[in-house]
Formats: structure tokens, C-alpha cells, sequence
């Protein structure tokens, strides 16, 4: 048997020894408003915590809703609307939901479009204006937003034929930054992280019902630790910070 150096030795039982445990994943499922906050709260999660591998999945919280019904391997929600985990604990989920933050709606339209995007009427009945983009009511609580909106300024009726469905709030802005469409009702929180290529105009929270965004640890977590964590930081000064900035209110303390 060759006879090797110490010091290539110690190299080689490290290089085969399984000292470092395997990475703890943490599952989340956000609605697609908190897709510029959450990524920035979770870069702070990831250096705090090196040994957990978080994903975030964003999307309407109504698909994720009937998702998380059937089974799908989350560990945390962060929905749009307090009914859909309130359902959720009904059905059997045993940790205590948790309110993070209250959605927030904007009128938004092209930066070069010539329009004023806090004259609501004029937007919306304006010639160029062929389609308004919201998200699907069906299933996300910011397309019910709208809808509230429009009914309460007696618009909706005369809206409605020119109503584009996105399939979340991510995607209904994403209609307007393309040019699918020349306005949308969208989220506060995506229309300030447009980067400029958006105009738009908060929507009185008074012409719609809350947007009340509600978070719950599932009971098939694979590490409740985590989840807890990420928890504790999103409601904590550091996620408070960078929600405000994105446009949510705030919950009290």
C-alpha cells in the first residue's frame, strides 16, 4: 500500500467525510405583489441563516390555495387575502396565521403614453385606451380589488368590455409594461418597482375592501424552525422596512 504525506491524508478524509449536513429547504408560497419585497427580504434571510435553501414560488393566491388543498409540498404561504388561510385553518392547519402587511391598489400606464394616471375616469374612457388589464377575480384577491373599485366609482359596466385578465397581479402589469394593454388596476408594489416605466396613481383604500395579506406555516413544513424564522423577519424591523418602501401598509405592532 503506497504511503502517503500526512497533510494529503488529512486532504483526502476531508474531501469523503460527510461533515457538513445537508441543506434545510424552505418552500414558500407568495403572492406575486410581494415579488420585489420578499426577494429583498430574503437576501437578508439567506446570510442570516446559510444552511437553509429558500425558494420562493410567486403566483395568484387563489391557484396557490386550491394547490396547497391538494397537497403541494409548501412550507410557507404568504397570501394576498386572509380568507384563503383562514379556509386553511379551518381545514386542519394548526399554526396561527400571522398578518404581514395590507395590499395596496394603483391605477398605472405607460410612462410614455401622455396620460394622467390620477385622473381616473379620463384614463380609463381615454381613446387610446383600448384595455384595461386587472388580475383574474376568480382567483386573485387584487382582481377583486379592481372590480370593487370600479363598482364603487359606477364604472364597472362600462369598464368591463375592456377588461384584460391577468392570471396574477404580476401578470396584469406586465400587460401594461408590454403594451398589452394601455392601463391596469394593479398592485401599488409592482407599479413602484416598475423602474421607471410605469406612471401611476394610488387608488383611495376607501374604494375598495382591505387587501388584508395574510402568512401561515403549513403543517407539512419540513422545518418549521425555518419557516418561523423567515416569519419573525418579515414581521420584525427589517421586513416592516422594506415593505413600507414597497408600498404595503403596515399591520400595528
Amino acid at each position: 500500500m503506497p504511503c502517503l504525506l500526512p497533510g494529503v491524508w488529512l486532504a483526502l478524509s476531508f474531501a469523503v467525510s460527510p461533515f457538513a449536513p445537508p441543506p434545510v429547504p424552505l418552500r414558500i408560497a407568495a403572492a406575486s405583489d410581494l415579488r420585489f419585497a420578499l426577494d429583498e427580504i430574503l437576501v437578508r434571510f439567506k446570510a442570516d441563516h446559510p444552511g437553509v435553501t429558500a425558494e420562493a414560488t410567486y403566483g395568484s393566491s387563489g391557484n396557490f390555495f386550491a394547490q396547497i388543498r391538494e397537497g403541494a409540498p409548501y412550507d410557507l404561504f404568504l397570501s394576498a387575502d386572509g380568507d384563503y388561510v383562514r379556509q386553511l385553518v379551518t381545514a386542519g392547519q394548526e399554526e396561527t396565521p400571522f398578518h404581514y402587511a395590507t395590499g395596496r391598489l394603483a391605477l398605472v400606464v405607460s410612462v410614455d403614453s401622455g396620460l394622467d394616471p390620477s385622473k381616473f375616469k379620463t384614463v380609463l374612457f381615454a381613446p387610446a385606451v383600448h384595455r384595461v388589464a386587472i388580475a383574474n377575480p376568480a382567483h386573485a384577491p387584487y382582481g377583486r380589488a379592481a372590480v370593487a373599485a370600479l363598482r364603487s366609482w359606477g364604472l364597472y359596466d362600462l369598464v368591463a368590455p375592456h377588461l384584460v385578465f391577468g392570471d396574477s397581479v404580476s401578470q396584469a402589469t406586465q400587460f401594461v409594461d408590454s403594451g398589452a394593454a394601455q392601463a391596469g388596476i394593479v398592485a401599488l408594489s409592482l407599479a413602484r418597482s416598475s423602474g421607471g416605466r410605469l406612471r401611476f396613481s394610488e387608488i383611495p383604500e376607501t374604494a375598495h375592501p382591505k387587501i388584508e395579506q395574510t402568512g401561515l406555516i403549513l403543517n407539512r413544513a419540513i422545518s418549521p424552525r425555518a419557516a418561523r424564522a423567515l416569519r419573525d423577519l418579515l414581521l420584525g424591523e427589517t421586513g416592516r422596512r422594506v415593505l413600507e418602501r414597497n408600498g404595503f401598509g403596515l399591520p400595528p405592532l
